[in-house]
């Protein structure tokens, strides 16, 4: 037991620190030497939610209840996990619980009602769920909808143009809006062009040109600029692929679909969008999108965002060679990339539990080989030789994949056939990690470039999120 506290006191110096890996690693020798501890559980279990790792967090908390079933703080830290996983009905046992243990935490109690809305909320959109439900575009009179007067920005006509996007960047730089009219445009023509789109993209990089790969951007739009001050801006000869999770959790997701959706609108040919598991409604609406949308422009806003989000592509194959999507691989080999083409996104506007449309938005790679259960409580985690087959099956060099914090922006797996890559630097303002891209030119040779979070507006991660707990995970 002296050992595994010191262990314990060290886990806690290193979370301290912000280094959650160092910190998961020393609390889990503690547990290694003396495993009837139950602060050791829910410690590791803190690590875990700060990595996303939820499902971890779950079991975490679990064991120390079976430990000592008056712990409230595990109580407390599984119905975080429970709540960030959208598993609401499971969060609100350990929310009655923690509030009757004890009465007087504010937060708890907060967490408890916040929940409990939820729930309610929840309910009443699927009851009133009709599958054939008109488009937030009917009714539209965009024709007719006037610019307010005070609007001091370029002209936006029939088609998008460079000179509108430069002084889109600018105005959002400076925290200015755009007229309702003109959001409307931007993501009504984007859905048109991404829905007619197939589900797996496919594109090549001809002679002297190039394509960069970004990771999760998440809201951080000033980071974005970063990465096109970097690198340069998108253009017909220097083509980006956004590899999904670009709103939600950063509190500029509407500057950056807007601006995205901007280029995406100029240059249909070279802006690439795959979908990522944010781009769907029960994560907008916990984590800040629908709140953003909400704040800055109106409730239709989010609804076309919405329909936007369920018309992009799942996947981008880059040169018969890199396999881009936002999560990973599946739970059956047999799955090959005509499976994928094959897919009819259109049918399913959200990924629901199970099926193709989940796995590619949700699942990670681990070190072990074969599959195991997520650590995030959601989809399921895949090994070296689950990669290995679907690429030499498929005929490719590589998966590279987002979806996850990585400390240096990027990380190569599975003997460099699965690539992380994520673009969110000092994700949510406190993780320390630095954001990455990737650049492939028509060698096809992957040039990874690191780059660090540049200083923002004072406004806090998760500023619209539906949770007041979202906003201190």
């Amino acid at each position: 037991m002296e050992e595994a506290t010191a262990l314990k006191n060290q886990g806690n110096d290193a979370f301290k620190n912000k280094d959650w890996p160092k910190a998961i690693d020393l609390y889990s020798q503690a547990i290694d030497k003396y495993d009837k501890e139950p602060s050791f559980y829910t410690n590791r279990a803190q690590a875990h939610i700060r990595l996303e790792a939820y499902g971890y967090a779950v079991a975490d908390a679990t064991k120390a209840i079976e430990l000592n079933p008056d712990f409230v703080k595990a109580y407390y830290r599984r119905a975080v996990a429970n709540t960030a996983i959208l598993r609401h009905s499971d969060a609100i046992h350990d929310w009655k619980i923690v509030v009757k243990k004890q009465p007087s935490d504010k937060v708890a109690r907060a967490q408890h009602d916040a929940c409990q809305k939820v729930i309610k909320r929840d309910a009443f959109l699927k009851a009133i769920e009709a599958p054939d439900a008109p488009s937030a575009a009917e009714g539209l009179d965009l024709a007719n909808m006037a610019i307010p007067s005070d609007y001091d920005g370029v002209k936006l006509g029939d088609e998008m143009t460079l000179e509108f996007v430069e002084d889109l960047i600018e105005r959002f730089k400076n925290g200015k809006k755009l007229p309702l009219k003109y959001v409307y445009q931007i993501v009504l023509a984007v859905k048109d062009i991404c829905y007619n789109e197939p589900t797996m993209v496919e594109t090549h990089v001809d002679q002297g040109k190039k394509i960069t790969v970004c990771g999760d951007t998440h809201g951080q739009y000033f980071d974005l600029m970063e990465i096109f001050r970097m690198n340069g801006r998108p253009s017909a000869d220097h083509a980006y692929l956004f590899n999904g999770d670009f709103v939600d959790r950063g509190s500029w997701s509407c500057e950056i679909a807007l601006l995205l959706y901007a280029y995406k609108w100029l240059y249909p040919k070279s802006m690439f969008l795959n979908r990522g598991n944010h781009e769907t409604d029960d994560m907008n609406r916990m984590y800040g999108f629908e709140g953003e949308c909400k704040a800055k422009y109106n409730d239709r806003t989010f609804k076309l965002f919405s329909e936007s989000f369920s018309a992009l592509p799942l996947a981008t194959l880059i040169g018969d060679k890199y396999f881009v999507l936002h999560g990973g691989l599946f739970s059956d080999d047999n799955i090959t990339l005509d499976d994928v083409r094959k897919l009819n996104r259109h049918n399913q506007k959200q990924p629901g539990q199970s099926g193709l449309m989940m796995e590619m938005l949700w699942t990670d790679p681990q070190t072990a080989p074969g599959r195991g259960p997520s650590k995030r409580g959601v989809g399921l985690q895949f090994g070296p030789d689950v990669t290995k087959r679907f690429c030499e099956k498929n005929g490719l060099e590589a998966i590279i994949r987002s979806h996850e914090v990585r400390m240096d922006g990027y990380e190569e797996e599975h003997d460099s056939k699965c690539i992380t890559i994520f673009s969110a630097p000092n994700y949510c303002d406190s993780t320390g990690n630095r954001g990455a891209f990737i650049n492939i030119e028509d060698d096809y040779k992957l040039q990874f470039k690191q780059f660090d979070a540049v200083k923002h507006p004072d406004i806090k991660p998760m500023a619209y999120a539906s949770s007041p707990m979202m906003g201190m995970m």
